[in-house]
């Protein structure tokens, strides 16, 4: 029997479960813990480990931003020797969603020579 997957879905209010946004999982099958804020999101993940896989919004209400999410998991990447999992981004502010990505693809840089 296979372990399923575990994917974060960063987003106050997209809700995973909908089809249409099954498109932005970077894993197949995954199963999807819904996370609404950056608080739940250092928490999830300070508490449960890097799961296999991280959509992520940029704007989160009130609070800290998807942008300062995937800053953290940078940070606690180096810290803990950790590569960040597969990712993807669902938001719709595009200069946001650019930044998130551009973060991204250069901690996977930074980390592919580790």
């Amino acid at each position: 029997m296979t372990e399923s997957q575990t994917l974060l879905w960063l987003d106050d209010e997209r809700d995973p479960a909908e089809a249409r946004w099954h498109a932005y999982f970077p894993i197949s099958l995954p199963t999807v813990i819904w996370i609404k804020s950056y608080d739940e999101f250092v928490e999830w993940i300070s508490s449960n480990g890097v799961p296999n896989a991280i959509c992520f919004d940029h704007d989160l209400g009130h609070g800290p931003s998807g942008f300062d999410a995937a800053k953290w998991l940078t940070e606690f990447g180096l810290d803990n020797g950790e590569r960040i999992p597969a990712w993807n981004t669902q938001s719709a502010n595009p200069i946001d969603k650019e930044n998130i990505i551009a973060l991204l693809k250069s901690f996977e840089r930074i980390t592919e020579n580790q």
